[in-house]
């Protein structure tokens, strides 16, 4: 019978823990030397050593960055009803945004019920909490048209645009929204037609009372573009008008949604150039035939060309709020819209992908 030799591959080879331990401590040492020559070497062989870097890839963001800021309208949230002030702009905070837009109405916490008290503790949540607030909207200049052929409605108009002022004042807020006049408006069966020039003149005169407190308050009178109203439906109409009151007070409050049926977002932006203030991000798909405020749809669901309106902002130097403006929160777990505009707006303004 043969012995196997010591240094025969068949042999058992015995388990040693000094030798196991050793062997383990050997194999740690090698791998934080190599950790450590890794970390000392010149910036291009660690590149180098770590692969090809990631292109810009245009199907997850925008290739570009733009330097704008977020904002977020509260039609967005189910306020008043599921959600109170504090829990919007705590939402709004907590999903990424620099900014919301508040909306003054009759009741509620922006309204005529409220004082110069209560808009100062609104602002100063905002500021706990770590939010801008980016400018004051409102539904009433409908049920009150500034150009209205009713004088009384006309008059309440009036007064309620300067207590919207007052109030953005109240805040330290200084865009105002303003909805200078209606021919037409679809959405509601109580509005008399008004003829052109006669909207034009009321208009005028409406805006023109409306600046002598806006220069005192400092606040901006931004006049919107708005959907299908009859008036103002070029951005030519909306320079002359803006130009008419020589006053740095009356700007323009761009909605990118409110042109869309039959022009583009984009052909504005240039047109309008610094007189720009404010601006609404509303979304619009050509391909349907809803003419209502049913129409509009979450960023990103429609056919405006997102990458020439930013093109053409940044080439304009605009640098303020992009507002998201929907007027429907989700029926069910309305926190996801907010965090699904926020994506879809890093992704606009290239701060992901």
């Amino acid at each position: 019978m043969n012995t196997p030799s010591p240094l025969s591959t068949s042999a058992p080879i015995p388990h040693s823990p000094a030798s196991d331990g050793f062997s383990r401590r050997t194999a740690l040492k090698s791998a934080l030397a190599a950790v450590g020559a890794a970390t000392l070497a010149p910036a291009p062989a660690r590149a180098a050593a770590a692969g090809p870097a990631a292109k810009p890839d245009a199907r997850r963001a925008s290739t570009r960055r733009y330097d704008m800021k977020k904002s977020i309208n509260l039609w967005a949230f189910p306020y008043p009803d599921r959600m109170n002030l504090e829990e919007c702009l705590q939402l709004a905070k907590d999903a990424g945004f620099d900014g919301i837009e508040l909306n003054y109405d009759l009741d509620n916490d922006l309204s005529p019920k409220a004082g110069a008290k209560e808009f100062k503790a609104i602002r100063q949540m905002a500021d706990r909490i770590g939010i801008q607030i980016s400018g004051l909207c409102s539904f009433l200049f409908w049920p009150y048209p500034l150009t209205s052929n009713d004088p009384v409605k006309r008059a309440r108009g009036l007064e309620l645009a300067g207590k919207i002022a007052q109030a953005a004042s109240d805040l330290g807020v200084e865009n105002v929204l303003v909805v200078p006049g209606a021919v037409h408006i679809p959405w509601r069966t109580d509005h008399e037609p008004v003829r052109n020039d006669v909207c034009d003149e009321r208009a005028r005169q409406a805006v023109g009372q409306l600046v002598k407190s806006a220069e005192k308050q400092k606040v901006f009178l931004n006049i919107e573009n708005i959907f299908f109203n009859g008036y103002l439906m070029t951005p030519m109409e909306m320079n002359a008008f803006v130009d008419s009151f020589g006053s740095e007070r009356v700007r323009v409050h761009f909605d990118t949604g409110n042109i869309s049926m039959f022009q583009h977002a984009e052909h504005w932006v240039p047109i309008l150039g610094k007189r720009t203030k404010n601006i609404h991000f509303k979304e619009y798909t050509k391909k349907g035939t809803d003419y209502s405020l049913e129409t509009f749809r979450p960023l990103l669901d429609g056919t405006t060309n997102w990458p020439a309106v930013m093109e053409s902002l940044d080439a304009i130097g605009y640098r303020g709020f992009l507002t998201f403006e929907y007027f429907h929160p989700y029926l069910h777990y309305p926190e996801a819209l907010v965090y699904q505009t926020s994506d879809s707006l890093d992704r606009m303004l290239g701060k992901k992908g």
